[in-house]
């Protein structure tokens, strides 16, 4: 299930009427993870151990695929 967050400017609708495929990587072994879903046009991220309860950000699909590209060429590793 889904709260109302905003993203961009933009709104979230509730999404009550659906269940949303949380996925979280593979070698996440523990409840200490970090979950994505894709909801419309977003990407969605919440913290496994809040589950539905917590807060979650909510992020517009090229701005995520971007982070994405930065993670994977290093960008944000420590200098």
């Amino acid at each position: 299930m889904w709260r109302s967050s905003r993203a961009q400017g933009g709104s979230m609708a509730e999404e009550s009427s659906r269940e949303v495929a949380w996925r979280r990587a593979a070698r996440c072994s523990h409840t200490n993870c970090v979950e994505v879903a894709r909801v419309g046009d977003a990407i969605a991220v919440r913290d496994s151990k809040a589950g539905e309860v917590g807060p979650l950000l909510a992020y517009p699909v090229p701005a995520w695929l971007a982070f994405l590209d930065g993670a994977k060429s290093g960008i944000f590793d420590p200098r």
